[in-house]
């Protein structure tokens, strides 16, 4: 139950005097529905201003002008601006508006009035000019214009001064809560309290107040992280505290690693102790193995699919397309024949013939091991005894959607959960992301993978490397070709895959193929599926395409202007390749603007040239970035923070995720002073899911 006293801030933005119907959705857009959601939207400028003559007004600040209006000049013709001519005793100065309104400008600057006009200095043909004055009031409503005014964000209906007022009245409910953070604690970061921290984020004094880094910003990202890390660590306690079928290897996971054509790595044999040691405790398993492109996390999930198998319980491995379903199926189900366990597959696209057989062997319990997509979790699919989910590229489902296949569990208890992530991210951002989940990491690669050789070339050379293309392609290669992200335009970016795979298609004198983002899902894995049988030799993709299948055959990638890609984005669609004992290569084709290709971007293209290691280009790329979307963030899940930063706030994260351990580790039942008033900075923030309330 949400405590009484934050009822004035769970309430409808609607509630606020000046939100009506016309705003609300603006309102909505810009901060969320409730009157918290303004009070926890930060501002992200400001705007100085000092008193001026116009004998001492300089261009480009922002001036505060005691004036005497004078007379309106209306424009000749349209285009033209309105004119209003003002003077303090040191000179005059012209006020302009363009598209204004005669009635308007007139009725807040009568005609030999005294007006205080705020607004920026600009010279035109030598005079003193305000183009559209930011305040034009009287002289009794002088302290409205504040020397220092943050500025918030905008948006279609709203105005940055409008959602001002409104965060200021927002304020007006801001509760005395008790503190949550340690008194002497606090006094060593010198960050404020609560209450003081608030106030100090709407009224910035400087730009110095307005970085991550500043006291009442960095108090305030810290409180949010410690709400977050502490739902993560609620979560993760409430599921360690559900029953679960014990499992362990036995003579199929023998014989299946016997099979294996290759020796595990060390981090293969780390991570499938570590699955183990929580497959045998008794406690659900949420478990997720982080592994680059390549690092055979695969193996590691059919070593522990056969433990459940072994243990007397059924297994099923969800994959999110059909194509990539049908991949693990073809890999595995072999390698699990040798050892005698059946293996099936089931997808939306299986005809009822092919569906029957299967839903009543998984019902029945004949079937151990299934291999499938989204239908999986349909209501149909009913398993006799399922003790383990493996799910691949995890990110790809939802929370209720994962949540739907673990339900299928029955008397036995709670259903083990092995998650897998090829998006390598820095161990700092492992916490937003996964801080509910225990983590394995595979950082090797297995032995027999060949480098990819990787050259940075200007586009100017791109006829040529086609031409090689050609070349290799004739001698049996196959290739990617990936176009980039020309505008925020899928329609763009589809014209110019068209044109590039239609060009490509007459060099290299046969058929081509194109997958793109608008594509309906069957006929875009219908064209993969072709270019993994090898009837097509190059397959050209859009930006917006995850190429996620395996094609041990494909050796080449080309990947246009790469300087406007992400470095993670780049080493994914990279590792689209050397998947084989071939030979690899990757060319990065980038495009120089008037001034060149900058620092940045040649920081990037370089690693990418150095590396193939995920992990230290995410590092590279968490360091490079230090702001924005890092690491592709909101595609890969990571909560919508309010006032933290993961780049700014890195070392927050860390120290947030110790403390709430610590917090839970003395108070699990949170009934100290300092447990219940951390129940309110969880209320306050409202996580589920991991996500904020109001997103």
């Amino acid at each position: 139950m949400r405590p009484e006293i934050l009822f004035p801030l769970f309430v409808a933005v609607e509630s606020l005097k000046g939100v009506g119907p016309r705003m609300a959705p603006a309102v909505h857009r810009l901060a969320g529905p409730l009157v918290r959601d303004l009070m926890f939207l930060a501002p992200t400028g400001l705007i100085r201003r000092r008193e001026m003559t116009v004998q001492t007004a300089v261009a480009g600040e922002v001036g505060i002008f005691d004036l005497i209006i004078g007379g309106l000049t209306k424009p000749g013709r349209p285009g033209l601006p309105f004119k209003l001519r003002a003077n303090d005793e040191t000179g005059f100065l012209t006020l302009v508006w363009f598209g204004g309104s005669e009635a308007w400008i007139r009725k807040q600057c009568p005609d030999g009035e005294r007006r205080i006009v705020s607004g920026k200095v600009e010279t035109f043909n030598d005079l003193v000019q305000i183009a559209h004055p930011d305040y034009v009031v009287s002289a009794e409503k002088r302290d409205e214009i504040v020397p220092v005014e943050p500025v918030y964000p905008a948006t279609q209906g709203i105005t940055s001064r409008q959602v001002r007022k409104l965060v200021m009245t927002a304020m007006e409910s801001l509760p005395d809560l008790a503190e949550w953070q340690d008194a002497a604690w606090l006094a060593k970061q010198a960050w404020p309290s609560w209450p003081d921290a608030m106030k100090a984020l709407h009224a910035p004094e400087s730009e110095i107040d307005l970085d991550p880094q500043a006291p009442a910003r960095a108090r305030l990202a810290f409180d949010e992280l410690l709400a977050h890390q502490l739902a993560l660590a609620r979560r993760r306690r409430n599921r360690q505290a559900v029953r679960a079928p014990r499992l362990a290897p036995g003579a199929a996971a023998e014989r299946l690693l016997a099979a294996l054509p290759f020796t595990l790595t060390g981090a293969q044999q780390r991570a499938v102790a570590d699955i183990r040691r929580d497959l045998a405790s008794g406690e659900q398993m949420a478990r997720l193995l982080q592994g680059d492109v390549g690092s055979g996390k695969t193996a590691v999930a059919a070593l522990v699919l056969a433990d459940a198998i072994d243990s007397g319980f059924q297994a099923a491995l969800m994959a999110p397309t059909d194509i990539l379903a049908r991949q693990h199926h073809e890999r595995l189900a072999p390698l699990f024949a040798e050892v005698g366990v059946a293996c099936a597959l089931l997808t939306g696209r299986d005809p009822a013939s092919v569906r029957r057989p299967v839903l009543e062997g998984l019902a029945g319990g004949r079937l151990p091991l299934v291999i499938g997509t989204h239908a999986l979790f349909q209501d149909s699919v009913q398993f006799h005894r399922l003790g383990l989910a493996v799910i691949d590229e995890q990110h790809r489902f939802g929370v209720r959607e994962r949540q739907r296949l673990l339900d299928k569990g029955g008397a036995d208890g709670a259903v083990h959960l092995l998650t897998m992530s090829a998006t390598p991210i820095p161990r700092t951002l492992e916490l937003t992301q996964y801080g509910e989940l225990d983590v394995s990491r595979l950082d090797e690669k297995p032995p027999g993978r060949r480098p990819i050789k990787t050259a940075v070339l200007p586009l100017d050379r791109l006829g040529e490397v086609a031409v090689r293309l050609k070349a290799a392609i004739e001698g049996g290669a196959q290739a990617y070709w990936i176009c980039p992200l020309i505008e925020e335009s899928e329609h763009i970016d589809l014209a110019a895959a068209e044109d590039r795979a239609r060009d490509l298609g007459k060099l290299m004198g046969r058929p081509v193929g194109l997958v793109h983002g608008r594509m309906p899902g069957p006929e875009r894995e219908t064209v993969m599926q072709s270019f993994l049988d090898g009837h097509l030799p190059l397959l050209v993709a859009t930006t917006v395409v995850e190429v996620g299948v395996d094609v041990p055959n494909a050796t080449l990638m080309v990947i246009e202007h790469a300087e406007r890609f992400g470095l993670a984005q780049l080493h994914q669609l990279r590792g689209r390749i050397g998947r084989s004992d071939k030979p690899s290569a990757c060319t990065l084709l980038y495009g120089q603007s008037e001034t060149g290709l900058g620092k940045t971007a040649v920081e990037r293209l370089d690693i990418l040239r150095r590396t193939e290691d995920g992990f230290e280009i995410a590092e590279a790329d968490f360091r490079i970035r230090g702001g924005g979307d890092p690491l592709g963030l909101k595609q890969s899940g990571f909560p919508a923070y309010r006032f933290a930063d993961p780049m700014a706030h890195a070392g927050l994260i860390r120290a947030a995720a110790d403390d709430a351990q610590l917090i839970l580790g003395r108070d699990p039942g949170l009934t100290s002073n300092r447990g219940r008033a951390v129940q309110m900075l969880e209320a306050l923030f409202d996580w589920r899911s991991g996500r904020p309330s109001g997103d």
